[in-house]
């Protein structure tokens, strides 16, 4: 009964995992997951608990990916202790989730649980359930991809695509239920070759016999909503992943008639890269192309190419990298670490104050926040995988096991290209972490069984005790995240004390400097507010609880560039309250001086220090602040050359000066 129990939740985990997303979280898509992953991993540890109450016996399976696994995870937990932002390395960085040492922690449990608790069996009836799940996806989405978004239809009943904002559309680039269009393609590339699978399996000497054909269209499906997110991580990935499965699997007959219908779906469907599409267009329908580095947007707005950028971003990553060689700046910081070392050009780019929470290379990202250990431990347990899979594809006699052999190297072939170009997300990480637990289940080791015969009852208490108390966290967590989107929508609306509630709410139930400086802001803009009521006292009192808040949020994130701008602009608002008192002025001259310090390219910086320093010649005539308040303005322009606004901050102060 438990190990059925334990088979159903590992079923509901590849079944539902892609498909969860709710719209009352502050973020739609990849939160909601998380929360899931770790709700069926906590149900899978009580009741693997309940197994050994019931036999009395800890019998443990050992792999041989048991030590680069367990390598791995030692990096990451030193990472983690050296880390500039613990609360961001345990929780990952919020609004990403994945990736964090809390997340890596449950998938290597899964791993474990997998190794342990399922036959080779299970794992044929794993992956059909895989295939249910990218069905109900590619059936989700593809709607959208002609105007009518179910998404939108279940959060604001529109049958449209106007739910989306202009970086989201469906009808472009689909990404259904995944959240982007490079998610929803990585995630398709590692079902085609599940799906392939099946379809080699088959007996049948024609590829289109009956018994093939629902194979061959669920394959075609899947390679034709891959077109439809214009991925090309994912188009690398799938020729990747063919080389290798035509490779080991020698019927060229089959491979030759599949590949003869991709190239028609290429015909007709098109790749979304000028460069090929080009070849493929009839004379009459052919358009000019001309690829720049930029493009202009729907809002004629110029727009980075994407890997332009990504260049740029890699760059600074392994700089970073050489900052912190040993052990990076800890697990998933990036978003906080990459300032130290973002490089000037970035400020040229279309996405120059984007906020960058990943390398977009999970490789560079490893190295620049878990260092070369973190990195080489990462590569080492990648490279056990790829050996034991060639190792048990070359040896394996029985031709069904040397298949699911063969289509697990290919799906993890997809894993680490679409990795490459950019990092892994919830849905992916399952299958990085699970396919070696579906090798793992045919190379054990050795087994050691721990029996013991007294009082299995209280393990049983014990264990299920812990299990509770983990539930109770998850909720508690689920519940703050639920209070943090509501403070979002409330201070959207100028709600402030709204916002500030909900966000005292939020961090009475799950302690996080995100939402003390978000606190802090609210409660800073409701300050200004009362003062214009003329309610002097209480304006005041929550002047100084908005700045304690942000003090304390940059206490528990002392390396958060964003914080500390965050600061100066409560600093800044408090001066216009108090317009005959420097203090405030000078304090955010102080904040910006320590952000200018972490991140030296920012040109919003000096920028902004050029106001204050205006308004310190205000104060004083001191012809000092005139030459600091030219030098910032000039050194913002310096590092953004076509910043407009800096431009017309320095014509505004020459003219003041009358210079």
């Amino acid at each position: 009964m438990i190990k059925k129990l334990t088979e159903f939740l590992f079923y509901l985990l590849f079944l539902l995992t892609p498909l969860v997303m709710y719209k009352n979280t502050s973020e739609l898509f990849e939160f909601n997951k998380i929360i899931f992953i770790y709700l069926i991993a906590i149900l899978i540890f009580i009741a693997w608990i309940f197994k050994i109450g019931k036999e009395k016996e800890i019998a443990f399976k050992r792999t041989f990916l048991d030590i680069p696994i367990l390598i791995f995870l030692l990096t990451q937990i030193i990472s983690t202790f050296f880390s500039i932002d613990f609360y961001t390395s345990i929780f990952g960085f919020y609004g990403r989730f994945n990736g964090g040492l809390l997340s890596i922690i449950t998938y290597i449990f899964l791993y474990f649980a997998f190794v342990n608790l399922f036959d080779l069996k299970n794992i044929e009836r794993l992956l059909k359930v895989s295939l249910i799940s990218i069905f109900i996806v590619i059936l989700w989405g593809l709607p959208g991809k002609f105007g009518y978004d179910l998404s939108c239809f279940v959060f604001l009943r529109e049958l449209n695509n106007n739910c989306w904002v202009d970086q989201f559309k469906p009808s472009e680039r689909l990404f259904s239920t995944l959240g982007q269009p490079n998610w929803l393609g990585a995630y398709l590339s590692i079902n085609f070759f599940i799906s392939l699978y099946f379809l080699f399996k088959e007996k049948a000497k024609s590829i289109l016999n009956r018994k093939n054909l629902i194979f061959v269209g669920s394959t075609l499906l899947i390679f034709i909503t891959i077109l439809f997110t214009r991925s090309r991580s994912s188009y690398l990935g799938i020729v990747f992943g063919l080389i290798l499965f035509s490779s080991f699997k020698f019927n060229f007959k089959k491979i030759a008639i599949l590949l003869f219908i991709f190239l028609i779906s290429v015909f007709i469907f098109k790749t979304g890269i000028n460069s090929i599409d080009k070849f493929i267009t009839f004379e009459k329908n052919k358009k000019e192309t001309v690829i720049t580095k930029e493009t202009k947007s729907a809002n004629n707005y110029l727009v980075t190419e994407s890997f332009d950028i990504r260049k740029i971003v890699w760059e600074g990553a392994w700089k970073l990298g050489l900052k912190y060689p040993l052990f990076g700046s800890g697990v998933e910081t990036f978003a906080y670490s990459y300032y130290f070392t973002r490089p000037q050009e970035h400020n040229l780019t279309s996405e120059w104050d984007f906020i960058y929470n990943k390398a977009h290379n999970e490789y560079l990202n490893y190295l620049a926040t878990t260092g070369f250990v973190g990195l080489l431990s990462y590569l080492f347990l990648i490279g056990g995988v790829f050996f034991i899979l060639i190792k048990e594809i070359i040896y394996e006699k029985d031709k069904q096991n040397k298949l699911i052999y063969i289509t697990l190297l290919a799906s993890y072939v997809t894993i680490l290209t679409t990795n490459f170009f950019g990092f892994s997300t919830t849905t992916i990480n399952l299958f990085f972490y699970l396919i070696p637990a579906f090798i793992g289940i045919n190379i054990i080791k050795e087994q050691k069984e721990f029996i013991f015969k007294n009082k299995p009852f209280i393990f049983q208490v014990f264990g299920v005790s812990l299990g509770l108390v983990l539930l109770y966290f998850l909720t508690s967590y689920f519940i703050a995240d639920l209070n943090y989107a509501k403070s979002e929508k409330a201070s959207q609306i100028g709600d402030y004390q709204s916002a500030a509630t909900y966000l005292d709410q939020a961090n009475r139930l799950h302690n996080s400097h995100i939402y003390l400086n978000s606190y802090s802001l609210n409660v800073a803009n409701l300050a200004v507010l009362l003062s214009y009521q003329k309610d002097s006292k209480q304006s005041i009192d929550l002047m100084k609880l908005a700045l304690q808040k942000s003090s304390e949020a940059i206490s528990a994130s002392p390396k958060n560039v964003n914080y500390l701008k965050n600061k100066s602009k409560i600093e800044y608002l408090f001066y216009q309250v108090n317009p005959q008192d420097r203090k405030y002025v000078d304090s955010a001259i102080s904040t910006l001086k320590k952000a200018q310090e972490l991140s030296p390219t920012d040109a919003k910086i000096p920028y902004s220090l050029s106001i204050f320093y205006t308004i310190l010649f205000d104060f004083t005539k001191d012809i000092k602040y005139k030459d600091l308040s030219f030098k910032e303005v000039d050194k913002s322009i310096t590092l953004k050359s076509n910043f407009k606004d800096a431009f017309t901050l320095k014509t505004q102060l020459i003219e003041k000066y009358k210079n």
